[in-house]
């Protein structure tokens, strides 16, 4: 039996020159939904369902879920025109934690398509360090300036280039596992 990681990453694949991918809506938390239950669909039941519970992660404790909704509309509504401001609502997207399981893997698709539409860019995940961006996400919480910088580095314009998109899922998995420090 195949785990969720490896059922939901041949699904991520799955999605590139697909009219699933084509048919999401772009920068909304409706769009975000969807390539949640895409992904996880059938493997979680909470699958492309806001959360209704409180979540932390290393002592972070993500948006309350009583105004989750308000604040889930608040991103939706922030602009997206100039690769600053679609940084800004990637990081707040990120401190909403929308889903129990899976912001992650779900918001980094979100985030390309966004970049997509309105840059004509999406982010080379490959070119991005597990490290280097777990400390920018951690602290974009303050500010997103090392996020941004991060990502700036990393843009390309080849949106439509297999190879970028599917280096980006595996990279996009990889920031998922669970680093075996040895000291």
């Amino acid at each position: 039996m195949q785990d969720i990681d490896e059922i939901s990453k041949k699904r991520a694949i799955e999605l590139f020159g697909s009219s699933q991918l084509s048919s999401f809506e772009v920068g909304t938390t409706r769009g975000l939904q969807q390539i949640h239950a895409y992904l996880f669909g059938d493997l979680y039941d909470f699958a492309g369902k806001i959360r209704k519970v409180n979540i932390s992660k290393d002592n972070f404790r993500f948006a309350n879920s009583i105004y989750l909704d308000d604040v889930l509309k608040g991103i939706e509504a922030m602009p997206e025109t100039t690769f600053e401001q679609i940084i800004e609502k990637y990081a707040e997207m990120n401190i909403a934690h929308p889903f129990m399981e899976g912001n992650g893997r779900s918001m980094r698709i979100w985030l390309d398509l966004i970049l997509k539409k309105h840059l004509g860019k999406c982010i080379d995940w490959s070119k991005v360090s597990k490290n280097d961006y777990f400390e920018a996400i951690i602290r974009s919480h303050v500010n997103d300036l090392e996020l941004r910088e991060l990502l700036r580095g990393a843009l390309t314009d080849k949106i439509d280039d297999r190879e970028v998109f599917m280096k980006g899922i595996e990279q996009s998995y990889y920031y998922e596992e669970l680093d075996d420090y040895k000291g």
